[in-house]
């Protein structure tokens, strides 16, 4: 971090890549409101009890989930009893050539963890360790209003860098840096014209 300020490039360990899905912005938000009407939106439980700030759904082969049970992916939607809604080609495609741009060739999402973020909503800290397959990168993809995401390291203790993303921004990380922390700062208010009052966050993995 600099002065407190936001970082002006790209941190070691993540490629973020401006406006790479902007042009499909319209399209992105319309199949992620079509599955989350399919799969609604709800903020999960952490096994400890405490409700997060994010809403979530998911779409693909599984689901990730968390209540007193703990993290895992789950192929029904605990909610419905139904087999999560299929991963959009238009997502397959989008994930795998971001994961191309940013170096990982032969990357193919398995599912999609769709976030909602409202103003005042975050995430702390936290690294993706759910996953069967740590080889494969994660892909970020930011739509509707903008939001701070954190960069941190190997350790929860390491000072996180901070970078702005802005709608149909797309974030990559991956082999040595795959296991880093990371996570969002509070949404501030504002609207978009396709999302509203609310930040989506969608998230490929290959979790199987």
């Amino acid at each position: 971090m600099i002065n407190g300020d936001l970082f002006p490039v790209s941190p070691p360990g993540l490629c973020v890549l401006p406006g790479f899905a902007l042009a499909e912005e319209e399209a992105l938000v319309e199949a992620a409101l079509a599955i989350a009407s399919r799969a609604p939106f709800r903020r999960m439980k952490t096994p400890g009890g405490r409700e997060m700030r994010a809403a979530m759904t998911n779409c693909g082969a599984a689901g990730w989930v968390s209540d007193a049970r703990g993290y895992r992916y789950a192929r029904e939607d605990p909610q419905t009893g139904e087999p999560w809604p299929e991963l959009p080609d238009l997502f397959r495609r989008l994930a795998t050539r971001a994961a191309r741009a940013a170096g990982f060739t032969g990357f193919m999402p398995d599912m999609a963890l769709i976030n909602r973020y409202e103003p005042g909503a975050g995430m702390a800290l936290h690294q993706d360790l759910d996953e069967r397959d740590f080889s494969a990168p994660i892909v970020s993809v930011s739509l509707g209003l903008p939001a701070v995401f954190l960069w941190g390291g190997p350790n929860r203790a390491d000072r996180p860098a901070r970078l702005a993303l802005r709608s149909g921004d797309v974030a990559v990380w991956g082999g040595a840096a795959r296991k880093f922390f990371h996570g969002v700062a509070p949404l501030k208010p504002g609207a978009h014209p396709r999302t509203g009052a609310a930040r989506l966050n969608l998230t490929f993995r290959r979790a199987l």
